[in-house]
């Protein structure tokens, strides 16, 4: 596969031994680097994934193509960590609420 800006990947041991285990990563591409590498290796340029889709840091990573995995191929893989989604229609007993702090003030 050969990724695209935009594309949500998964990057593990498959992509590179640095990325094993519980190191692998939901990465988002910003870009692809043309700069010669070894034959089936490329650099990414985006931004780590969390849990909860938030942008946590920017990385430039040096994986194999052959490794590489969409994060939403088919709806078949997951987001490491990511809950799976709902079916339509089905309701969820649990909320949740983002609190914002303001600069040198309290929670609210």
């Amino acid at each position: 596969m050969h990724p695209c800006p935009g594309d949500l990947l998964v990057i593990d041991g498959r992509a590179s031994v640095q990325f094993a285990g519980d190191r692998a990563l939901t990465f988002r591409v910003v870009s692809v680097c043309d700069r010669p590498t070894y034959a089936g290796w490329v650099w990414l340029t985006g931004y780590v994934i969390n849990r909860r889709g938030q942008a946590t840091a920017k990385r430039e990573v040096y994986v194999q193509l052959a490794g590489l995995t969409r994060a939403n191929d088919t709806g078949r893989q997951r987001i490491p960590g990511q809950p799976q989604k709902m079916p339509v229609g089905s309701r969820s007993t649990t909320s949740s609420r983002t609190v914002t702090l303001a600069e040198g003030g309290a929670r609210s």
